[in-house]
């Protein structure tokens, strides 16, 4: 059976970015607003990159622990559609985000070991979806997009009642094995179609995206 998965390409800093992972069939595309990030984007580099996605493309916005002031600049400068948080945020940040912005929120969490999977069930309760991350090293500056997989046998016939998205460590070659293992029906990719941090490859993002159509 063809997987046909859901992918997210984040990260995406400029046109032809954008026009990879929407020809290699993204049904998300992601932009990070982190000054720390390699993939980072300002507000005014990101506003027409997102006039640029077509139509029913979920267009992404990645913050970590961002105030109000932030948040209301992002919404108010660039069109998106949904609002990931990648920080420490809490489940009751999670809602107070919701219920400011209207938008669906997607909630990021780190996985390092099965002890992690306990804290899913408070932001199941309030957030649209859910991130599954490799949790980053110790002294990281980044939360995520660190190239690194977690143990994927520890997500194994779990199911929970919200969408969720594999991501950390995933490239071309391995993205289906993933997804078997798992039962990811979405998948977030970054630094693994990428030649350098930052750098996007459309070849790549084309190899990604084929790969999880198989």
């Amino acid at each position: 059976m063809a997987l046909n998965l859901h992918v997210k390409f984040c990260g995406l800093q400029n046109v032809g970015d954008v026009s990879a992972a929407v020809s290699a069939g993204a049904r998300y595309v992601g932009f990070v607003f982190f000054e720390k990030s390699p993939r980072n984007v300002s507000l005014q580099q990101a506003a027409p990159l997102a006039l640029e996605v077509p139509l029913g493309l979920c267009k992404v916005a990645l913050t970590v622990n961002a105030d109000d002031a932030f948040l209301d600049a992002l919404t108010d400068a660039v069109a998106v559609d949904m609002l990931q948080l990648h920080g420490s945020e809490t489940p009751a940040r999670v809602t107070e985000v919701k219920q400011r912005y209207g938008l669906p929120v997607m909630k990021a969490v780190g996985i390092a070991q099965a002890e992690d999977l306990a804290q899913l069930d408070a932001y199941m309760d309030v957030a649209d979806q859910i991130l599954l991350d490799a949790k980053p090293p110790k002294g990281s500056a980044l939360p995520g997009g660190n190239g690194l997989a977690f143990d994927w046998r520890l997500l194994a016939g779990r199911s929970w009642p919200k969408p969720w998205m594999l991501a950390g460590g995933l490239t071309p070659e391995n993205v289906a094995e993933a997804a078997r293992m798992t039962g990811a029906r979405q998948v977030d990719v970054s630094s693994g179609v990428e030649t350098r941090p930052g750098v996007k490859d459309a070849g790549l993002i084309a190899a990604f995206g084929k790969a999880a159509k198989v």
